[in-house]
């Protein structure tokens, strides 16, 4: 016997728990980019409509801020179910990674989406000002001036939602997703088998540290320039 099945003894299938941690990574990674993509837009759109803002237009944000809100607002794995006909119509599953996908951008965009916007009305207003004044069109104070300006925010924004879709993927395994959260739900807890539950969060706790390292050390290095 080896000494990790004499430390966890109801572990019959390592490979399982490894396989279960790709699918996890996979989740992170795919949903994480394509969060990204549909939530800085969002987010650069809640900033300019925004009161006192470059282009503000008070209806236009009103129907956004509170679509974002309503999104926000919904508890994930709920959110889950109630989307099962929306994922099942855009991947041809309801089930696996590919149906976990669609639910856990739908879940984060909204909430990236306001950590844009929060990271762009931090930059400093004279700098606007002075893009204005040389005659920068609206598109080119944007990508030339807010989003490089809001870079370490912008990044630190990633960080929070990379951070907040690892439990969103654990919550999933629930409802079938697959991954880490899935090996804990069936044999953790409907098993009773401790040992896949001690070990999914201490890797949950791992990838949750690392990504953090990471986030903390790109955001430092913007901060410093």
């Amino acid at each position: 016997m080896n000494p990790l099945q004499k430390l966890f003894p109801n572990i019959d299938d390592w490979g399982e728990i490894g396989r279960a941690s790709i699918d996890t990574l996979l989740m992170l990674g795919g949903s994480l980019a394509l969060t990204v993509l549909i939530g800085l837009p969002l987010g650069v759109l809640l900033y300019l409509t925004g009161k006192g803002q470059l282009r503000p237009m008070p209806k236009l944000y009103a129907v956004t801020s509170l679509l974002v809100n309503v999104l926000r607002s919904v508890p994930f794995i709920i959110l889950m179910i109630v989307l099962m006909p929306v994922t099942y119509a855009l991947v041809g599953t309801k089930l696996g990674i590919r149906g976990a996908i669609p639910p856990l951008v739908i879940g984060a965009a909204p909430f990236f989406a306001r950590l844009v916007e929060t990271a762009l009305r931090e930059v400093q207003q004279g700098v606007i000002e002075a893009s204005q004044a040389m005659g920068a069109s609206l598109w080119q104070i944007v990508r030339h001036v807010l989003l490089p300006e809001a870079r370490g925010g912008l990044f630190a924004g990633i960080t929070v939602t990379a951070i907040a879709l690892v439990g969103y993927t654990a919550m999933g395994g629930a409802i079938g997703s697959g991954g880490l959260g899935d090996l804990a739900y069936r044999y953790g807890y409907l098993s009773y088998k401790s040992d896949y539950m001690l070990v999914t969060v201490v890797l949950l706790i791992v990838l949750v540290q690392v990504l953090q390292m990471i986030g903390d050390r790109i955001v430092l290095r913007y901060k410093q320039r």
